[in-house]
């Protein structure tokens, strides 16, 4: 099967409410769809999210990426021989890690049709449903805790909690949240790099010694401060998660051989893909390190590749997949089916989306 076409359009969103991180505010989604067409007929999808403050990309570094550069080198080859079409498609233009993800995605949709099985059976099938947490946005006191309650009551039992972009008040922000959502759920806390090295050390130990029972804390410093992820890793009992600071397999090479995290967080838009993903899980599991599996601010189109990925691998045991819990609705049809905290993977060949 051979790629004969790829073609390019936006895929918008609206949130049920605002997206607030340590490092940007955001009112809607607004990503680029991907299409590629086979000789045959068939349609792979996949979707890139312009996230300007972790991968350097914007809607129109994605589209110029994809049909200048990723698009003239890989049409007319053959879907079947994946590892050279990627080689084709890395060496075409460096970087731009969400434009590789999203023809990555639909390639691997088209390759799992080509199969006629779905994309998770493909890779592993090593499970046909996930648990996914979702996202409290950082805000006010009272506003988190309105926020983590409607989640529980849509059945959410694991919530990542934002901090980092007040991190005098960040302590309180949990503790209430642990206080008005009880022990039996699951928290989990997001820094999104906010915190220094110091300054997270301090947190992390205040809210252990308040009996916080938190899972894991999420990137609490600088992507590139890996001296500082060794330090706050060395110097707390609660669990660290690389997320910014890892991109590619040499990143969580490296982030295991120093000992900066406990725990590795995947996601499409910062590997480039299922193909380098697969990479990273592996490496990590070769040397006892659980993975997460995570998103950007994405539509059910790739945040289903994703999902699709995660039930293929028994080395990642965290999900956060809640892109399509947080939008006012779908944009496409089809995929695997999101139940607030539950996703089932279908029988569906591919992604499974309707065309």
């Amino acid at each position: 099967m051979k790629i004969k076409d790829i073609v390019v359009a936006t895929v918008k969103a609206p949130l049920i409410v605002p997206f607030k991180t340590a490092l940007r505010t955001v009112q809607s989604i607004e990503n680029i769809a991907v299409y590629v067409h086979s000789e045959h007929g068939q349609i792979g999808i996949g979707e890139a999210a312009p996230t300007a403050v972790i991968t350097g990309e914007t809607l129109g570094s994605i589209r110029d990426a994809i049909e200048h550069y990723i698009k003239p080198a890989i049409v007319g080859m053959d879907i079947q021989e994946i590892a050279l079409v990627m080689e084709r498609m890395d060496n075409s233009i460096y970087q731009n890690t969400s434009a590789k993800a999203a023809v990555d995605m639909a390639l691997y949709d088209l390759l799992a049709q080509l199969h006629k099985t779905p994309l998770y059976k493909l890779l592993g099938g090593y499970r046909k449903a996930l648990t996914t947490d979702i996202t409290i946005s950082v805000n006010s006191i009272a506003h988190m805790i309105k926020d983590s309650l409607s989640a529980v009551e849509r059945g959410f039992q694991i919530l990542k909690v934002k901090v980092g972009k007040d991190p005098a008040t960040d302590i309180q922000r949990v503790m209430a949240i642990r206080d008005a959502v009880g022990k039996a759920v699951t928290l989990r806390v997001d820094a999104n790099q906010g915190w220094t090295p110091k300054e997270a050390v301090r947190i992390i130990r205040a809210l252990e010694d308040a009996d916080s029972n938190i899972e894991l804390v999420e990137q609490p410093v600088h992507y590139a401060d890996l001296t500082g992820m060794q330090y706050v890793t060395a110097n707390t009992l609660t669990n660290i998660l690389a997320d910014e600071s890892v991109f590619s397999a040499k990143d969580a090479l490296t982030i295991i051989e120093r000992r900066a995290a406990d725990f590795i967080n995947i996601k499409l838009m910062k590997t480039g893909g299922i193909f380098h993903a697969q990479k990273i899980c592996h490496i990590a599991e070769a040397h006892g390190i659980a993975c997460m599996m995570g998103c950007m601010l994405e539509t059910k189109i790739s945040v289903s590749a994703a999902a699709h990925f995660a039930a293929s691998q028994k080395n990642i045991t965290m999900i956060d997949l809640d892109g399509p819990s947080l939008c006012l609705k779908d944009p496409i049809a089809g995929g695997p089916i999101f139940n607030n905290d539950r996703i089932t993977m279908t029988d569906a060949n591919g992604i499974g989306f309707s065309r």
